[in-house]
Order: structure tokens, then sequence, then C-alpha cells
């Protein structure tokens, strides 16, 4: 694989040669189906090129839960498939793929009544045996993560101190994985371009090619420019998440409906809450998640209906107490708005039962060009649906953080479906055999983890930090540290981590702007109290050499981010989501969209 670099150079040579050059695959929209089906598409001989409107991972994929898991409440549903599927791509992502970014992760299931250990433990105990069978990885065979357990109520007590004694009856331990998800999607992008991919973020797509009935290729324009520009690409795939229902507009078709579903998450200290597992708590209308990260809990997530602007979702004051209830009502020490560190908002694409289709293998339903029913529309999962809308379209809603993989595949699957006539021939997808960038490497690098400690004067844990983000990369923020000894201190502000990593988002990650550091390449913006402000001068100057910023230009970085925290946490003190996100809109994007005339070209 050729090099893995993201940076405003490469960004640049990625629009001129998609201007220039004739693709086989053009895939809108940078999260992580996105980038899983650039990656797919690439690594299977196949010229590709990816646009994002904003920053990779800029929508759900930089603010989900953090895990990636099995599904364990899909059991109860008896959606056996689903949690098959994800239990394999867990197995997969935690052994061979992204073993430096997926961690496994111990939770507790409290038991509220003595009936419940028979019931939910025959559930867990065949969420393992499942694992056991289809999450084991194929790289070393192995088990990925350690079989469950019960507990007794002293058991709960011994590995989460700080959980009210009569709040369970008992419990059971059982395991599943976290990630630190926009990472993940930048990871997936970067290892898209070492095959080939051409990369570029802040592109908005304005308008489709079209000859002949088959759509051919986009209108865009780059935001950080003004220029405009036309794409051509023998198959156009959507994969916008939450903003299905626009780009299915802007090509002038329907087929799919997709909703949104506003999921909140807090952040506290790790010191407010005693434990060592993470928890899994029933409550009223789903589940909620208490999950250890590093130096931090994440508590979450709400579930409520979400139609306001879809860039900027916002958590209200409700929304931000239902996590401290739910929290509260097994906890010794109570948490306050006072512990809460950072709070952070995604939207769910959660897909309707409005699209014409069937199931794998029945064949596909046939209906009309543009504006009508989808050519073919496979419904590949009970989670998410692939459509070819129209000849030269095809796009994929719905779906999980943790199946992303398997979204991407189905997508490109399903766009060589649609050849025609001249187009490349390709073979199945690599993508389950594909090491991500930084897995290669790794295993070598975590052996050696104490001696780069010594030698550089460094705690184990800031090494080992740099290998959970890094992996087998962490060789290049030390040739950046080895060449500049000042970028190994702690950076400004945020003593966890260094100056190194930032100027590393600019040079190597793609980071264009300075919230795409502080919200997304790092999670200042809501690890830390000030919410990364007492960081951002810092970081824009870093940035400042590696993108040619000059005084004025650091000015505007900062002033933007300093006004997107005060409208965020403006907004949290409202009670209703009109009202936080009229506060959140108040602070203007760094680089906003350009209007959207929506006319097709012949």
């Amino acid at each position: 694989m050729s090099s893995t670099t993201l940076s405003a150079a490469t960004r640049a040579e990625a629009l001129e040669r998609m201007s220039t050059e004739q693709l086989d695959v053009l895939v809108v929209g940078g999260g992580v189906t996105g980038a899983g089906a650039a990656l797919d598409a690439a690594s299977r001989g196949l010229t590709v090129g990816v646009l994002e409107r904003r920053d990779w991972a800029a929508g759900t994929s930089s603010r989900a839960s953090k895990l990636i898991h099995g599904g364990l409440r899909y059991l109860e549903m008896l959606d056996f498939h689903l949690v098959h599927e994800a239990l394999r791509e867990r197995g997969l992502l935690v052994d061979r793929l992204a073993p430096h970014l997926v961690h496994p992760v111990p939770f507790i299931f409290p038991l509220e009544k003595h009936w419940q250990r028979g019931y939910i433990g025959s559930g867990i105990a065949l969420y393992d045996g499942m694992a056991g069978v289809f999450g084991r990885g194929g790289g070393s065979g192995k088990r990925t993560v350690p079989l469950h357990r019960h507990l007794t109520r002293a058991g709960i007590q011994r590995r989460f101190r700080g959980f009210r004694r009569d709040a369970a009856v008992g419990g059971i331990q059982y395991w599943d994985a976290k990630v630190d998800d926009a990472r993940l999607v930048h990871v997936l992008v970067r290892t898209a371009v070492g095959h080939g991919a051409l990369a570029a973020a802040r592109t908005q797509v304005t308008g489709y090619l079209e000859e002949g009935g088959r759509v051919v290729g986009v209108r865009a324009v780059d935001l950080e420019t003004g220029r405009e520009l036309e794409v051509r690409a023998r198959h156009v795939i959507g994969a916008t998440g939450v903003w299905t229902d626009e780009i299915q507009e802007l090509f002038r078709t329907r087929g799919l409906e997709v909703k949104a579903s506003k999921g909140v998450h807090i952040v506290v200290p790790k010191d407010a809450v005693d434990g060592d597992s993470g928890l899994i708590l029933r409550t009223e209308k789903s589940v909620l998640f208490v999950i250890p990260w590093e130096t931090h809990w994440v508590i979450g997530t709400t579930d409520t209906p979400w139609d306001l602007d879809k860039d900027h979702p916002v958590a209200t004051s409700e929304d931000i107490e239902y996590l401290l209830e739910h929290a509260n009502a097994v906890l010794t020490r109570p948490l306050t708005r006072d512990d809460v560190m950072g709070v952070y908002t995604g939207l769910r694409p959660l897909l309707q039962p409005t699209a014409k289709g069937s199931l794998p293998g029945e064949g596909g339903e046939k209906g009309g060009k543009g504006g009508g029913d989808p050519t073919t529309t496979t419904k590949v999962s009970r989670e998410h649906t692939v459509a070819t809308l129209r000849p030269g379209l095809t796009v994929v809603a719905g779906g999980k953080y943790t199946t992303y993989r398997v979204m991407a595949r189905d997508v490109v699957d399903a766009a060589l479906a649609d050849a025609a006539p001249g187009d490349r021939p390709a073979g199945p997808s690599l993508t389950a055999d594909l090491p991500l960038a930084g897995a290669e490497g790794y295993p070598v690098r975590w052996a050696q983890r104490h001696r780069i400690a010594e030698e550089r004067g460094w705690s184990l844990e800031r090494v080992e930090h740099l290998l959970h983000r890094y992996g087998g990369d962490v060789d290049e923020v030390l040739e950046l540290v080895d060449a500049d000894p000042s970028l190994g201190e702690p950076l400004e502000g945020a003593p966890h981590y260094l100056r190194a990593e930032a100027l590393y988002a600019a040079t190597h990650e793609g980071a264009l702007h300075l919230e795409d550091v502080l919200t997304r390449r790092t999670r200042l913006s809501y690890e830390q109290a000030d919410r990364g402000t007492a960081s951002a001068r810092a970081v824009a100057g870093l940035m400042a050499g590696a993108l040619g910023w000059d005084d004025a230009r650091v000015e505007e970085e900062v002033s933007s981010y300093l006004a997107r925290v005060e409208a965020e946490r403006a907004a949290e003190v409202e009670t209703d989501d009109e009202a936080a996100e009229r506060r959140r809109l108040e602070a203007p994007d760094i680089r906003p969209d350009v209007p959207v005339g929506g006319s097709a070209a012949a």
C-alpha cells in the first residue's frame, strides 16, 4: 500500500484529478459507510473518488456511543441475523482490521430481580456462544473478547465500587468493544487513499450529470476556494446517512425514507464514577450505557425524533438531566451538571419501512427511471437497505456503525451489478482481510511500548495513548518530534495530548480547520471542561505553518471555534429542541454551504 497521507496538497491533487479523469465509482458522503465504500471499491481495483460536504465523520460517525457491539438487545427481538453479522464484524475489527482502535471493554448488566438471572443469563450465554462461532476474527482463530460471568451483589461491588448496593440483586458481566468513532473514519479514508482512492472533504455536490437517462457524475463546489467542477463517474454511490432524503431530492429520485433520531451523550471525569467496568442499564425507552473511556466516562444515549437542522443537532437541558437521572439511579455518588465536562449529540439514520424491494436471493423489483420507484432495491438487512434508484446511482441507507463494512460491501456490489457496457470488471470484496492504516506494525510497537517510554522519557500512559490512536503509524508522529523536540511537549491546555498530534492532524489526517482538530482528530471539544478553548490558539498556531495561514486566518479560525462553543453551551440550557437550535445556529459555520440550484446537465 502506498502513502496514506491526507493533507491540503493531496486534497487539491485529488480534486484536480477528479475533474479531469473519469472514475469507475464516485462516493458521495464521508462518514463511516462512505469511507468504507471508497475503500471497498478501491481495493477491488476500481478507480474511486469520495467527496464529503464537511469534514470526514462530521455527522453521525463522530457522535456515536463509541461502541463496536453485537447488539445484545437485538437478541431479545430474535434478530439473530443482525447479531450474527455484528458479532462477526466486531471480531474482525478487534482481531485483524483495527486492533489499535477497537478494544474489548467489560459491561455489567445489573439484575433487579432474581428471576432475571436465568432469562437474561441465557440470552448473554447465547450472545457469547454466537461470538465464539462467528466472531473470532479469523486472524488468530481465538476468541476476541472474554466470556461472560455471573456476579453476586458483592461481585458487582468489587468491579464497580460506586454502584448502589440496593440497585441490583446481582449481575452479569459480559464484553463488547469500544472505538474512537471519528478516528476509525479517518483511518478508513487514509487506507482508501493508500489503495488509490481520491478523497476531498469540504466539497459540496450541487447537481448531477446525466447522459441517455443514466447518471454519469456530479457537479460540485470546492467550499475552500469556491471553484466549481464536474466529476464524471460510471457509477455514483450515495452514503449520506441522515441526509439520504436530501441526496435523493438532489438527484430527482426517491425510493428510500430515512428519519433522524437524536442521541445525546455526556462526558464526565474518570474520578466522578468509581468503577472498573462499564454498565448497561434498562430505561423506560431503551438502554443506557456508562462507558469507561480512558480518563473519562461516556454516558448515553437518548432517543428522540429530530426534524430540525441536521448539521448541528444539539442537546437540551432536559436531555442532559435525563441522562444524569438514569445514571444516578445506580450510583452511590450522584452526578451533577457540574460534573459534565462535555456533551455531544448525534443523529441516527433510521430507515423507514417504505422502500419497495425484496430479501436477498428473491430478486429486486423493477420500477421507473429517475423521479419514480427505484430500478432495483435489495433489502439486505433489517438495519440497512441498498437501492439502485436510477441507472448509475445507488444509495445505501440505515445501518449500524459496527456493520459499516457490510454496508460498504453491499452498496459496491449493487453498483457493480448496475454496470454499463465498457465498465471495468471487478471481483468480490476484499475488505474482510484488509488491515486498516496503523494496524500493521501495531503488535510489535505495543510490545516495545516500555522501551519507547524509557528512551523518550515519557510515561507509559503517554506511549499507550499514542499507540491506541496511531497504531503502527506512531512512527510518523515520532518523526515530527525528532525533527522538532518542542512538538514532544504536552499540548497547551490539554496535557494528555502532544503538540505533535495537532500538527500531524493537518499534515497527515486531512484537517483543514481548527474545529476539525478540536472536535474530531482529538476529542477536546467534549473531553475538556473548557471544551478545547484553552488549546485553540496553540492548535491554530501549529496548523498555520502546515496550511499556510497568516495571522488574520488564525484569528478567524479561533474566533469561529470560540463562537461555536459559546453557542453549544447556550443551547444546553434551553428546555426544547427549537430554542436550543436557535441558540446553536447563532454561530455560523467557518465555511458555509453554497445554495443548491438543483439542475441536471445532459
